[in-house]
C-alpha cells in the first residue's frame, strides 16, 4: 500500500536523526520507506549498525541494493522490496520514519504491537499523533541561511 511520496531526507538530517536516536554499533535499524537506501547505508557505514530498509517501489529498492553492494555492506544491510505493513519489526532497536502524519497514524498500531519496550522511533518532520515524544528538536541544515529547518521527533516505546 502506497502511503507516502518519495522525498529523501538530506544526509545531514539523516546523520542528526541517527545521533538523536543514539544508534549504536550492532543495533538493528529499520527504515520504513527506505527510498534510495541512504539511511540504512549511513546506519551501517557510519554507526556500525545492522539495517533493514523497507521500500515499496522496485526502482528505488534496486537503486538502494546497488549502492549497498558498491559500498560492500551487503552483510549488514538488507533491503526488502515490499509493503512495510508486512515486515516484522520485532528485532528493531531503532525505527526511522520519514512518512507523513497520516502515514504515521496508519503505522502506529503496528509499532505499538510489534516493537519491544525501549525501542527508539525517530521521525522526520511528522509526529505520531497520540504519542508523547521524548524529544522534539529543530535541525537547521544551513544555519547561515536559517533554512531549511527540519523538526525531528524522538519517541521510545513504553
Amino acid at each position: 500500500m502506497f502511503i507516502a511520496p518519495y522525498v529523501p531526507s538530506p544526509l545531514p538530517v539523516v546523520q542528526y536523526m541517527l545521533k538523536l536516536a543514539d544508534l549504536k554499533a550492532g543495533e538493528v535499524l529499520f527504515d520504513l520507506g527506505a527510498g534510495d537506501g541512504r539511511t540504512v547505508i549511513m546506519a551501517a557505514k557510519t554507526f556500525g549498525a545492522r539495517a533493514v530498509g523497507v521500500e515499496l517501489r522496485e526502482d528505488l529498492a534496486k537503486k538502494a541494493l546497488s549502492t549497498i553492494h558498491n559500498n560492500g555492506l551487503a552483510n549488514r544491510v538488507t533491503i526488502v522490496n515490499g509493503d512495510m505493513f508486512s515486515v516484522k519489526l520485532n528485532s528493531a532497536d531503532v525505527v526511522f520514519l520519514y512518512l507523513t502524519t497520516s502515514a504515521n497514524e496508519k503505522i502506529r498500531s503496528k509499532l505499538e504491537t510489534e516493537l519491544r519496550k525501549g525501542v527508539r522511533i525517530v521521525s522526520h518532520d511528522y509526529e505520531i499523533v497520540g504519542w508523547k515524544p521524548m524529544k522534539v528538536e529543530n535541525f537547521c541544515e544551513n544555519p547561515k541561511l536559517g533554512y531549511p529547518s527540519h523538526t525531528i521527533y524522538l519517541y521510545e516505546k513504553p
